[in-house]
Protein backbone atom coordinates (compact mmCIF):
# COMPACT_ATOMS: atom_id res chain seq x y z
CA UNK A 1 0.00 0.00 0.00
CA UNK A 2 1.07 3.52 -0.70
CA UNK A 3 1.90 5.79 1.26
CA UNK A 4 -0.39 8.45 2.13
CA UNK A 5 1.42 10.69 3.88
CA UNK A 6 2.23 14.04 2.00
CA UNK A 7 5.96 13.90 2.65
CA UNK A 8 6.56 10.68 1.02
CA UNK A 9 4.38 11.65 -1.64
CA UNK A 10 6.07 14.93 -3.27
CA UNK A 11 9.56 15.46 -5.25
CA UNK A 12 11.44 18.80 -4.88
CA UNK A 13 13.57 20.37 -7.10
CA UNK A 14 15.24 24.13 -7.91
CA UNK A 15 13.80 25.17 -10.34
CA UNK A 16 15.13 28.74 -10.51
CA UNK A 17 18.00 29.47 -8.55
CA UNK A 18 17.66 32.60 -6.67
CA UNK A 19 18.99 35.95 -8.47
CA UNK A 20 18.50 38.96 -9.54
CA UNK A 21 17.38 40.02 -13.11
CA UNK A 22 18.48 43.46 -13.63
CA UNK A 23 17.12 43.41 -17.64
CA UNK A 24 14.43 42.56 -20.25
CA UNK A 25 15.18 39.23 -20.41
CA UNK A 26 13.65 35.48 -20.50
CA UNK A 27 15.33 33.83 -17.24
CA UNK A 28 15.19 30.01 -17.75
CA UNK A 29 15.34 27.99 -15.07
CA UNK A 30 16.55 24.21 -14.86
CA UNK A 31 14.62 21.41 -16.79
CA UNK A 32 12.65 19.56 -14.41
CA UNK A 33 11.84 15.67 -15.11
CA UNK A 34 8.46 14.62 -14.19
CA UNK A 35 8.96 10.75 -14.40
CA UNK A 36 7.08 9.31 -11.47
CA UNK A 37 4.67 12.27 -10.88
CA UNK A 38 1.43 13.45 -12.37
CA UNK A 39 1.49 17.07 -11.79
CA UNK A 40 4.22 19.89 -11.35
CA UNK A 41 3.73 22.72 -9.34
CA UNK A 42 6.07 25.77 -9.18
CA UNK A 43 6.07 28.16 -6.11
CA UNK A 44 7.88 30.94 -7.07
CA UNK A 45 9.50 34.00 -4.58
CA UNK A 46 10.09 37.29 -4.80
CA UNK A 47 13.18 39.44 -2.70
CA UNK A 48 13.16 43.34 -3.16
CA UNK A 49 11.62 44.58 -6.96
CA UNK A 50 12.46 47.76 -7.93
CA UNK A 51 10.87 48.00 -11.07
CA UNK A 52 9.28 45.71 -14.15
CA UNK A 53 6.99 43.17 -14.59
CA UNK A 54 8.07 39.39 -14.08
CA UNK A 55 5.76 36.84 -16.13
CA UNK A 56 6.57 32.76 -15.55
CA UNK A 57 6.01 30.71 -18.71
CA UNK A 58 6.26 26.82 -19.00
CA UNK A 59 7.95 25.24 -21.75
CA UNK A 60 7.63 21.50 -22.47
CA UNK A 61 9.50 18.42 -24.28
CA UNK A 62 9.75 14.87 -24.24
CA UNK A 63 13.89 15.66 -24.68
CA UNK A 64 16.35 15.67 -21.36
CA UNK A 65 17.72 19.06 -22.92
CA UNK A 66 14.00 20.39 -24.24
CA UNK A 67 15.33 20.57 -27.47
CA UNK A 68 12.00 19.74 -29.03
CA UNK A 69 10.61 22.15 -26.30
CA UNK A 70 7.38 24.78 -26.88
CA UNK A 71 4.77 27.03 -24.83
CA UNK A 72 2.24 24.75 -22.40
CA UNK A 73 -0.82 25.17 -23.66
CA UNK A 74 -3.23 26.56 -21.01
CA UNK A 75 -5.38 23.66 -21.05
CA UNK A 76 -1.76 22.05 -19.60
CA UNK A 77 -1.44 24.80 -16.84
CA UNK A 78 -2.77 24.52 -13.41
CA UNK A 79 -3.78 28.17 -12.56
CA UNK A 80 -2.73 30.98 -14.97
CA UNK A 81 0.34 32.97 -16.34
CA UNK A 82 -1.33 36.40 -15.31
CA UNK A 83 -2.00 35.77 -11.54
CA UNK A 84 1.59 34.10 -10.81
CA UNK A 85 3.10 37.77 -12.52
CA UNK A 86 5.23 40.09 -10.03
CA UNK A 87 4.82 43.48 -10.21
CA UNK A 88 7.41 45.77 -8.80
CA UNK A 89 5.32 46.11 -5.99
CA UNK A 90 5.54 42.10 -4.90
CA UNK A 91 8.37 42.29 -2.72
CA UNK A 92 8.51 39.19 -0.58
CA UNK A 93 5.84 37.32 -2.37
CA UNK A 94 4.89 33.60 -3.60
CA UNK A 95 3.09 32.96 -5.97
CA UNK A 96 2.14 29.54 -7.72
CA UNK A 97 1.54 27.93 -11.85
CA UNK A 98 0.99 24.52 -11.88
CA UNK A 99 1.54 21.89 -14.95
CA UNK A 100 -0.29 18.90 -16.09
CA UNK A 101 0.92 18.19 -19.12
CA UNK A 102 1.69 15.17 -20.50
CA UNK A 103 5.43 15.44 -21.17
CA UNK A 104 8.62 14.33 -18.98
CA UNK A 105 10.15 17.31 -18.98
CA UNK A 106 9.46 21.03 -18.07
CA UNK A 107 11.26 24.43 -17.35
CA UNK A 108 9.65 27.25 -15.87
CA UNK A 109 10.96 30.90 -17.27
CA UNK A 110 10.21 34.01 -15.95
CA UNK A 111 10.24 36.81 -18.96
CA UNK A 112 10.73 40.44 -17.49
CA UNK A 113 10.01 43.67 -19.19
CA UNK A 114 9.75 47.30 -18.07
CA UNK A 115 13.06 46.48 -15.49
CA UNK A 116 15.84 49.11 -15.64
CA UNK A 117 17.44 48.15 -12.12
CA UNK A 118 15.05 44.73 -11.12
CA UNK A 119 15.11 41.87 -8.25
CA UNK A 120 15.23 39.11 -7.03
CA UNK A 121 13.08 35.79 -7.67
CA UNK A 122 13.33 32.65 -6.73
CA UNK A 123 11.62 29.13 -7.45
CA UNK A 124 10.91 25.35 -6.08
CA UNK A 125 9.00 22.91 -8.32
CA UNK A 126 6.96 20.76 -6.26
CA UNK A 127 6.48 17.32 -8.21
CA UNK A 128 3.08 15.03 -6.45
CA UNK A 129 0.87 12.55 -7.25
CA UNK A 130 -3.09 13.34 -6.91
CA UNK A 131 -3.61 9.87 -6.93
CA UNK A 132 -1.92 8.84 -2.94
CA UNK A 133 -3.02 11.82 -1.51
CA UNK A 134 -3.48 12.13 1.93
CA UNK A 135 -7.21 10.91 3.81
CA UNK A 136 -8.91 14.06 4.65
Amino acid sequence: MASRDLHNNLGVAVALNIGAISSNTTTNGAIIDTQGFESVEFVIQSGTLTDGSYAPTITEGDQANLSDGSATAAADLLGTAANATFAATDDNVAKKIGYKGGKRYIRLNIVSTGVTTGGTIGATAIKGNARNRPVA
